[in-house]
């Protein structure tokens, strides 16, 4: 059944709630659904149909695939991870975020679900904005969200992939965003902006994170560095002649995990990730084009936690 969005408003949201929680958590028919609320099997129907579109009810699978599992592990061996998590994979789908930004919202919960408080990191991108999407609403005052890197885009727009706003409105927690840009115009104007008192202040909270979620990217020729305009084609070119295997929060590094002297880097505003981190530093990636991003990050100790797919996770095992 198809709901137009028009009809929505007038319908009640909290009857829609209360028939998915019936039908897709206690396993009610439409029919059980019908004779508890005491409506027809028609507007049982419509209230699970509107839950969905509305985004009232998140499905989660909660049962570890074998094959996962087996890749998971291959993968902490082979690279040290303290973490992994290996979704399975839809060989049809061109998704970025299919099954990571749920299984990425899942480990980030088990943080906003402690009592104690905790530091937050994230980075910024499609998969982490969609990991934010996928939280559920909560109230989480006592934890702190910070961002890793600017939302502010080269003509002064906001970025339409801030995670850690979008996560600190679900869940209701301080959240503390880095007002700045991803790459600065000149390694003078990185230096004020990183020498201000509030840009400080987020950095060295940043740097105090319990867990950190990061996106990871690639370093070629269309790299959203390049289709955002924070780096010119000339520069990626530069960067690529001088090894950049993939960037995180704008930061490139080499195959070996090695940050990149020179070009953008000299004007990078991100927060750099430190080699070896004693706490999760997780990357969040199934694109295919970033598998040598994600395993130089790996091989490099950027980071020590991953989440990604089946396909990726074989790919990464045979590279």
């Amino acid at each position: 059944m198809t709901i137009k969005s028009s009809d929505v408003p007038a319908l009640r949201l909290d009857d829609a709630a209360r028939a998915g929680w019936l039908y897709y958590v206690a396993g009610n028919t439409q029919d059980e659904i019908a004779r508890k609320m005491g409506i027809s099997r028609q507007s049982a129907q419509r209230l699970v149909a509107i839950a969905v579109s509305e985004k009232l009810v998140k499905v989660r699978i909660d049962h570890p695939i074998a094959e996962c599992m087996d890749l998971s592990d291959a993968l902490k061996d082979r690279f040290g991870l303290r973490f992994c998590d290996v979704t399975p994979s839809d060989p049809q789908s061109h998704s970025t975020t299919l099954g990571i930004a749920n299984a990425a919202a899942v480990e980030l919960e088990r943080y906003l679900t402690r009592k104690e408080p905790c530091v937050i990191a994230m980075g910024t991108g499609e998969e982490l904005r969609a990991t934010a999407e996928q939280l559920r609403p909560m109230v989480c005052p006592q934890h702190k969200l910070v961002s890793l890197v600017g939302h502010i885009g080269p003509d002064g727009s906001a970025s339409l992939f801030d995670a850690v706003s979008r996560a600190a409105e679900i869940v209701r927690a301080p959240h503390y965003p880095m007002p700045c840009s991803v790459i600065a115009a000149s390694k003078a104007e990185r230096d004020a902006i990183i020498g201000q008192r509030p840009i400080k202040q987020v950095i060295e909270l940043a740097q105090s994170a319990d867990v950190t979620f990061v996106g990871i990217g690639s370093m070629v020729e269309d790299a959203p560095l390049v289709r955002d305009g924070f780096a010119t084609l000339a520069e990626m070119r530069a960067m690529m002649a001088l090894g950049s295997a993939g960037e995180i929060t704008g930061w490139a590094y080499d195959d070996e995990g090695n940050y990149i002297k020179g070009v953008t880097n000299d004007r990078t505003l991100g927060v750099p990730l430190t080699r070896n981190a004693k706490r999760n530093v997780i990357g969040v990636s199934i694109e295919p084009g970033r598998l040598r991003a994600i395993r130089a990050a790996m091989r490099g100790r950027l980071i020590n936690g991953l989440i990604t797919n089946s396909i990726m996770a074989k790919k990464l095992l045979n590279y």
